[in-house]
């Protein structure tokens, strides 16, 4: 058997084995393009020509795919994008070795095909996707005039998104990597620790809805801020409790509630440090738990103020 069709395979087995329990059911053409490789007819499908801002994600599982600011016009018959989101998708070389597939790297659902070399934008790709593999979420239409910015680092990523995601007045949370020295790493590079970042989360919210001080107070409040370079079973220096603060104010707050803890006798070891470049993690860890259906496994809320 050729190398890349086993690994394929493979990737497929353990990929559906994960994620079974939580992916949609398919219509029969559905199923047809998304686990038989079928291809949609040119000019059929509802994103072919579709121009809403927004976020394409997979039909089978939901997971984010593309964004619409990376779709253009390429006039083939299928929606075509120049660029996937980070780690979202997948490329395997078809059996003949003449074309590359696309594949949900979440699930392991038949996108379509990419192509380099065609001149269409500046980034000299085209995925060629089949409608029927996307699901469309459109932006938020209403955005508060003044927006604010918090970065906090406690522990796996995916808990702090789940549970600050509650807050009222958060608008999105986005996990990712800050505070270390090597651009736009991976997953695998910041588990190696050799790249210095925490994993983390940075938190958009309405500042007339919720104060920054509500937000770190929950922030102490749902992970433990006593434990050095681990957050229950997971170890290591990208799981140490953080604040990146984007102001003075910011960092005024975070040292006066590690005060207040400490004055109740908790021996705090979180950092507060001036916030650096956050990158954006792999699409598959963003909006965890809800695509599971599961709940965060070592964060949970203890009150402490």
């Amino acid at each position: 058997m050729n190398t890349s069709v086993y690994w394929f395979i493979l990737f497929l087995l353990v990929s559906n084995f994960i994620n079974g329990q939580h992916m949609r059911s398919l219509t029969p053409e559905e199923k047809r393009v998304i686990i038989d490789k079928g291809t949609e007819y040119p000019f059929t499908g509802i994103y072919t020509n579709h121009k809403e801002k927004g976020t394409y994600h997979c039909k089978q599982c939901d997971a984010r795919l593309y964004r619409s600011a990376d779709k253009f016009d390429s006039g083939c018959g299928w929606p075509s994008f120049d660029d996937e989101i980070k780690g979202a998708v997948k490329r395997f070389k078809d059996a003949d070795g003449r074309r590359t597939e696309i594949v949900c790297a979440a699930c392991g659902g038949h996108l379509g095909h990419v192509f380099e070399g065609e001149g269409f934008t500046s980034k000299d790709t085209r995925h060629c996707v089949n409608s029927i593999s996307l699901v469309f979420r459109k932006d938020q239409a209403t955005t508060p005039a003044k927006t604010e910015t918090a970065i906090f680092a406690g522990g796996c990523f995916w808990g702090v998104e789940h549970l600050l995601k509650r807050v009222d007045g958060v608008l999105s949370v986005e996990s990712g990597y800050i505070g270390g020295k090597t651009p736009n790493p991976t997953y695998e590079e910041v588990c190696s620790h050799t790249t210095g970042h925490a994993e983390a989360v940075r938190v958009i919210f309405d500042p007339a809805k919720v104060t920054y001080e509500v937000l770190a107070k929950r922030f102490f409040e749902i992970h433990d801020p006593e434990q050095i370079n681990r957050q229950g079973p997971d170890v290591g220096d990208q799981y140490r409790s953080e604040v990146f603060y984007t102001n003075e104010q910011q960092k005024e707050v975070a040292l006066k509630l590690i005060a207040l803890l400490k004055a109740k006798g908790y021996k705090v070891a979180t950092k507060v440090t001036k916030a650096t470049m956050f990158w954006e993690a792999e699409a598959y860890h963003q909006d965890y738990y809800e695509r599971k259906g599961t709940q965060p496994y070592c964060h949970s809320y203890t009150k402490r103020f």
